[in-house]
């Protein structure tokens, strides 16, 4: 396994070779579509021409690498508004256009950009030109001047984040002894809130690497010893966090929001490749961010926890949210073995932009680029084909170790299907049901209604339809397992599985009702009527328990 340095190494390699060789455009940026990516691809330019081993495996030319990249960094520098008369002063545009300079700013760009900034000219200071040295003192000076990160903290969520941090950043670097007590405090706060309710944006990425980048920046640019230990600890939460969570590149359990470009796949892995390095790095990077340029080494015990999967566990964490408006908890449930990890979120939350994912069985990251989530769900707003995120309104769950069940009643006027994603493998299907071999886990899947699966590129793609609910029923269990029970192959396991299929009772203008008799000879049932049962019986059939049952 390769150390932090050479893990580094090969991010910024991977991302200077790709600005080395992209030409420019006439804007002299070499994309549009968020500003942004300029930066970091530019940051990443100059690392690699300082890196003469960087430099020597990639062929380029140092200086005319550090003159491209000190280019495009100027140029970003001029799209900042520097009128301080207007409100949006200090801040870029998000999206360019066509006509860059006649963008709109925006104040997303600043949230993140500002605190990488003055961490990236601490660190590659001394070898840029005098003249992008003093254009980024100006754009410094201007994001001190504006006012988007002078909010109190509220809603513990990714931009106070990111405004506590550059309140510690600007006030240490320009010696205001307010704002640096204010950011403080501030700091306290949510270290506070993150110990004892946790973090109310579960899951939630990109986002959550946008708390470790500002915190890092801010452990490493400010020399305050009781406010270093304070992000310290920080910091060392955070990642106990990210570890609970870590299945070899994979983000496990519910998510309360993420992108296209992981679901149904994880993408922004940089962090956790240079962190954990236990999966190899893709060939395509999405949101690498600065992964590549900082790095906080995490505890121990985070280290431990991402790295001993050798037993089955069970993670249950009640969610707090933040926000007046917001009047009950979620219940997560995680069971983590070491080849997956199934579970998620029991209850159902429109959040923003309807991009809740509730449950669930997650597998490491595969090196052959196809997905690495198993899940269905009926479709809500903002879905669209092709892009299995935003869920619909209704569903119930049931999650107890290695099974779960989901129950969707179909409210009239609703879209009356489930959408699922499968990962590639070996699959076998009798009438509703599937059995599938995923490296070494094997899958049975059963589906209240019939279905059809179209294979994808990097997917195979389930649909089901039903009139008036929707249900679905899933066990995972590795081959060492199944071998216990001696169940060797496929065949085995489809054969043994065919004889637990549920039984379906009821419809949407009655109870529905599932039961389900798991691999350990368990019966799980679900019913939804007025309120949502969820019940279990062991082998002799004698105690009925909602306690083990989540």
């Amino acid at each position: 396994m390769a150390n932090v340095q050479s893990r580094q190494r090969e991010i910024i390699c991977q991302l200077a070779s790709r600005a080395w060789n992209e030409p420019l455009l006439d804007s002299g940026l070499w994309r549009h579509d968020d500003i942004r990516n300029n930066l970091y691809d530019a940051s990443y330019l100059v690392a690699a021409s300082s890196d003469s081993v960087c430099s020597d495996k990639l062929g380029i030319n140092s200086r005319e690498a550090m003159a491209k990249a000190v280019s495009v960094f100027e140029r970003v520098l001029e799209l900042q508004d520097k009128n301080s008369a207007r409100d949006t002063y200090g801040h870029w545009p998000l999206g360019l256009g066509d006509k860059p300079d006649e963008a709109q700013p925006n104040p997303l760009p600043a949230e993140l950009m500002g605190v990488l900034i003055v961490y990236f000219q601490q660190q590659y200071g001394a070898q840029l030109p005098e003249s992008l040295s003093q254009s980024l003192n100006e754009a410094i000076e201007a994001l001190y001047q504006s006012a988007y990160y002078r909010e109190p903290v509220k809603a513990f969520n990714h931009h106070e984040a990111k405004y506590t941090a550059t309140k510690l950043i600007f006030g240490y670097r320009f010696k205001d002894e307010e704002l640096l007590e204010r950011g403080r405090l501030d700091l306290q706060q949510t270290l506070d809130r993150v110990r004892t309710l946790g973090l109310p944006e579960y899951g939630a990425l990109p986002w959550f690497w946008h708390w470790i980048q500002a915190f890092t920046c801010a452990y490493e640019i400010i020399a305050v010893h009781d406010i270093r230990e304070d992000l310290a600890s920080l910091l060392n939460e955070l990642w106990n966090y990210r570890a609970t969570y870590y299945l070899k590149g994979a983000w496990t359990g519910g998510r309360m929001r993420s992108l296209g470009h992981d679901l149904p796949r994880d993408g922004n892995v940089a962090f956790d490749y240079v962190q954990f390095g236990d999966f190899s790095l893709p060939q395509a990077l999405t949101r690498v961010e600065y992964a590549g340029l900082l790095f906080y080494p995490a505890p121990e015990s985070a280290i431990r926890t991402a790295m001993n999967r050798d037993l089955p566990q069970i993670i249950e964490r009640v969610i707090t949210p933040a926000g007046e408006d917001v009047k009950r908890s979620l219940h997560s449930y995680l069971y983590v073995d070491k080849g997956f990890a199934m579970g998620g979120i029991r209850e159902r939350v429109k959040e923003y932009d309807n991009e809740q994912h509730r449950w669930g069985i997650d597998f490491p990251l595969r090196q052959d680029g196809g997905v690495n989530r198993l899940y269905i769900m009926q479709p809500g707003e903002g879905y669209n084909d092709g892009d299995p995120r935003h869920a619909g309104e209704s569903g119930q769950l049931l999650f107890h170790r290695n099974a779960i069940i989901a129950l969707f009643p179909f409210a009239q006027g609703e879209d009356g299907r489930l959408v699922g994603v499968l990962p590639k493998g070996e699959w076998m299907r009798t009438d509703h049901s599937l059995f599938g071999r995923i490296d070494d886990v094997f899958i049975a899947l059963y589906l209240l209604h019939d279905f059809t699966l179209v294979e994808e590129v990097d997917r195979i793609a389930l649909t089901s339809r039903g009139l008036d609910a929707g249900g679905v029923v899933v066990e995972a269990v590795s081959a060492d397992t199944a071998a216990r029970k001696h169940l060797n192959s496929l065949k085995d396991f489809m054969e043994e599985m065919a004889n637990h299929n549920p039984l379906w009772s009821g419809g949407f203008h009655q109870s529905l009702r599932v039961e389900y008799s798991n691999l350990d000879g368990e019966i799980l049932a679900l019913t939804l009527h007025e309120e949502p049962q969820r019940t279990r019986r062991n082998m002799n059939d004698t105690v009925e328990s909602e306690g083990d049952v989540n």
